[in-house]
């Protein structure tokens, strides 16, 4: 089977759209068409059920999915483990990090490791806690960087670093009146919080801050993603809770950005791995987080 047969049933299978998924792989529609019979005819299945007014994948062709982005994955690392070991790179990590991360401290981390360590090749991918949790079982990541730690059998979850959480409300917002926003009067808004099937960790932390509220909140709209949070914030739908300082890479000026007063409630950010004995580099990477992300005054840190 050819990779490039996984390629075209990839983009046909997310797109679910023979014309988008040509336009996506930048060729015409005919050849896409002629792949995907050629596919069928290949494995005698059925990978896509016609007859609805909709195309949508049969179980055989969500099962090949799944297994065929795999497969691409690890033919991508391949190629670019070998270009990295012709450029020089002794060894490298694949690291992933999710939509709502605190940005600056992942770049500070990895501008650390090329410092001390620039014969290590690393390659830095955006996936969603699900994805990152699939790829390290299926040995196609190293670390992954998520908000939350319900990892399953295998897998180790340890607080990285903790971010003050901030509002994000509008330009022109009454809230803006305020140094500080208590969370009192935030409630007095309706919110646009993370969806809880994302499954993103970011749902849960806060919406343990709002079950201690006296307030009870009035949900505008639930996303799955920090973009679409700030559009909707953007647009008057509500206000939302997110790292001031991932928000502020954003540079968007239909948002402005609000501390919580009082005891400011944090977002923990958690490093995820396998729980087998670590390689060398990744040993040398994990000891590189701990210290650069130990909090001031931790001296038992290791």
């Amino acid at each position: 089977m050819e990779p490039r047969l996984l390629r075209y049933f990839v983009a046909v299978a997310e797109e679910l759209h023979l014309a988008r998924a040509a336009e996506r792989l930048g060729i015409e529609q005919s050849p896409v068409s002629r792949a995907m019979r050629d596919l069928e005819r290949l494995l005698g299945v059925s990978l896509f059920d016609r007859s609805a007014r909709q195309t949508r994948l049969t179980w055989a062709g969500q099962v090949l999915l799944g297994e065929a982005r795999r497969v691409l994955a690890t033919v991508d690392q391949a190629v670019q483990a070998t270009k990295a070991a012709a450029q020089g790179y002794q060894s490298y990590l694949r690291i992933a990090i999710c939509d709502s991360l605190a940005q600056p401290r992942i770049a500070s981390l990895l501008a650390r490791s090329r410092e001390e360590e620039p014969e290590l090749g690393i390659r830095v991918f955006d996936l969603p806690f699900s994805r990152q949790l699939k790829g390290l079982h299926d040995d196609l990541l190293d670390v992954g960087f998520a908000l939350s730690d319900a990892v399953n059998g295998g897998l180790i979850a340890e607080p990285a670093w903790s971010d003050p959480l901030s509002v994000i409300v509008p330009t022109r917002h009454p809230l803006l009146a305020h140094a500080q926003v208590k969370l009192e009067d935030a409630l007095k808004f309706p919110l646009v919080l993370c969806h809880p099937d994302a499954a993103s960790g970011c749902h849960d932390q806060i919406q343990a801050l709002l079950d201690g509220a006296a307030i009870t909140p009035k949900i505008a709209d639930h996303v799955t993603s920090l973009g679409v949070m700030l559009t909707l914030v953007g647009a008057g739908y509500g206000i939302g809770f997110a790292i001031g300082a991932q928000v502020q890479t954003w540079q968007r000026p239909d948002i402005a950005i609000r501390p919580l007063a009082g005891i400011t409630p944090t977002l923990t950010t958690y490093l995820l791995r396998r729980q087998s004995e670590p390689s060398e580099p990744m040993k040398r990477f994990l000891q590189r987080a701990r210290r650069l992300f130990r909090p001031q005054g931790d001296v038992h840190a290791p």
